[in-house]
């Protein structure tokens, strides 16, 4: 057993599962590493990936200093930004675009959410839709362009569908037309999922990643010449994730990088050469009943993670080790049976550790997440889930 582990089962030993548990030391550990993988350039904390304020105010309250740290968030939803901005929040980035029209239209009547919130964009039709909610011709809103970042090698795209734009002479002219009609362009954002969210698990994974970071060194370069030749210097240029930090943060041009799994540190990424897992964040499940010699049944536990189905989605049995789950059943909705030589010691609530598979999709099944410090003081904080919000 980890001393996370025995910390957390023993701060929580009188509390009733399921649970979600977070260890504070192994949080801060893994903040400290993102820190120094940035190498001096400021992070960003991706929001969808912790979706509790109390650990989002935690990593944002480390100030910056000369070997980097922590600034701003990027959300997911225009709600999600909205609410944080009103809870104090003044540095929030969109990482996706938007069509929620009520938000806009809360968005374009406040100067201070215009202040504190950059919307993210890579298409005029986005454009016509944001002016279109706000009732106006022409709004001095924050944006930032998203260009593709994948990998193209012939008719083969590597990567994810996110942005159109992806040649320096296209997103330019974009921004320009963008600024024509109002709108303030501050920034440019290039995510390399295909380097950030895949392990280094194969010789030609680690080829395509190397192939990938030339290609975009190069590349992001003549974007952020040609859009700031047209619309002045930018505040943003921001690149990467948690699995990319070190690749991003080499460019010179790149002002900030993003993160937020590294902080929870899920099972996906387990397989990283780049830096050694430190789980901080696990879930527990109680036992509910012994239907057979040698399998125990818990109660909940279909946590599924999004992205292509398969094994690598699915939550993983920690603590009793060498538990798994039953290939024909899985992870299920409100049981989960699982085997293993621990399965016959285990009692009716006895419980079972499992880690998720990503990081904060795991937040929107618990309304409290139990936070426990080195001395094994427990604190209860509460989920966005745990505060009434649920953005998507």
């Amino acid at each position: 057993m980890t001393p996370t582990l025995d910390r957390l089962i023993a701060a929580t030993a009188e509390v009733d599962p399921p649970l979600a548990a977070l260890d504070l030391p192994a949080l801060r550990a893994n903040a400290a590493d993102l820190v120094e993988r940035a190498g001096g350039t400021p992070v960003r904390v991706a929001s969808k990936s912790v979706r509790c304020r109390a650990v989002l105010e935690a990593a944002l309250g480390e100030n910056l200093t000369a070997s980097g740290g922590f600034r701003g968030i990027m959300a997911y939803s225009l709600r999600e930004a909205i609410w944080l901005a009103r809870r104090g929040a003044t540095d929030i980035l969109m990482g996706y675009p938007t069509a929620d029209r009520g938000a806009l239209a809360e968005l374009a009547a406040d100067p201070e959410l215009l202040n504190r919130i950059t919307l993210m964009v890579d298409g005029d039709d986005q454009l016509d839709f944001v002016l279109a909610a706000a009732g106006v011709t022409s709004l001095r809103a924050r944006l930032c362009v998203d260009v593709d970042a994948s990998l193209r090698l012939g008719p083969l795209h590597i990567g994810v569908r996110r942005s159109p734009l992806r040649e320096p002479t296209a997103v330019a002219a974009f921004a320009q037309r963008a600024a024509s009609r109002g709108f303030a362009v501050v920034g440019v954002m290039f995510y390399e999922a295909q380097i950030a969210g895949l392990p280094d698990s194969s010789p030609p994974v680690g080829w395509m990643k190397r192939a990938s970071a030339k290609e975009l060194a190069t590349r992001r370069g003549a974007v952020v010449d040609a859009v700031q030749a047209e619309v002045g210097v930018l505040e943003i240029v921001n690149s990467g994730g948690t699995g990319s930090l070190e690749v991003s943060s080499a460019d010179p041009v790149v002002t900030e990088v993003t993160a937020g799994s590294g902080l929870y540190v899920p099972t996906l990424f387990d397989r990283y050469r780049a830096f050694s897992p430190r789980p901080a964040l696990y879930f527990a499940l109680p036992t509910v009943r012994k239907p057979a010699p040698g399998i125990a049944t818990l109660f909940g536990g279909g946590y599924i993670a999004s992205g292509p189905a398969g094994r690598s989605r699915v939550p993983t049995p920690t603590w009793p080790p060498r538990l798994k789950l039953l290939r024909n059943e899985g992870a299920g909705e409100v049981q989960t049976p699982v085997t293993g030589r621990a399965a016959t010691e285990l009692g009716i609530g006895d419980r079972v550790w499992f880690r998720h598979a990503k990081a904060g999709e795991m937040c929107e099944r618990f309304t409290d997440i139990h936070l426990v410090e080195s001395d094994g003081s427990r604190t209860v904080v509460p989920t966005y889930r745990g505060e009434g919000r649920c953005f998507g």
